[in-house]
């Protein structure tokens, strides 16, 4: 898959006259993430399957209980983010999390303009890609949640656990969601997109 700029694409993606300022391609944190928003958490399967729901998960990742879904997660990755249901970081989650089943990768990009944090998704990438795949997926980006700069608290990258390029963005309302770039990628264009939002 080749290096993507998006720069471009969310300078027509914006409203005339509203200046994008910092874009980074990243991912939502590994971990436990906020609350599902209302009606999203209402079609999720109630049943909590206890310790041997843990043990289950643990052993085959094709079983799945939400409560041993969100203890293996925050033992092996920790907490990505936190907001009860509606938050801003709980309907950001929401809107980035793939419908299963997931057949295809998409790119996340975060956009900061001089109004809003954009967040974007891509159309399908491929891990070997062609000009012409990039081209489509690159056509395909489009806004699937934003926010007005006002609802930023603040923004700032930092260590977790083994990971010093990991850019936390809090709201207002309390809420916070964790985003990181590969190991080996630089994290500049995480910090830009901090400086942006908190002006540092």
């Amino acid at each position: 898959m080749a290096d993507i700029s998006y720069r471009e694409r969310l300078a027509q993606l914006v409203e005339p006259g509203e200046q994008v300022l910092a874009v980074a391609k990243t991912e939502i944190a590994q971990g436990v993430l906020p609350s599902d928003p209302p009606q999203q958490e209402q079609a999720v399967a109630t049943g909590t399957g206890g310790v041997s729901g843990v043990l289950l998960n643990l052993l085959s990742p094709l079983v799945s209980f939400p409560a041993g879904d969100r203890i293996v997660d925050r033992l092996t990755h920790g907490v990505a983010g936190r907001g009860a249901p509606g938050s801003a970081a709980s309907t950001l989650q929401h809107a980035r999390r793939p419908v299963p089943p997931a057949t295809t990768l998409t790119d996340t990009i975060l956009a900061v303009t001089d109004q809003r944090l954009l967040v974007c998704a891509s159309g399908p990438v491929k891990l070997w890609s062609s000009q012409a795949d990039d081209a489509r997926a690159l056509a395909d980006t489009r806004v699937v949640w934003s926010t007005p700069r006002a609802t930023v608290a603040d923004a700032r990258v930092g260590w977790h656990r083994l990971n010093p390029k990991r850019l936390r963005i809090e709201f207002v309302d309390g809420s916070w969601l964790a985003f990181t770039v590969p190991i080996a990628e630089p994290g500049t264009p995480l910090r830009e997109i901090a400086s942006a939002l908190s002006g540092r």
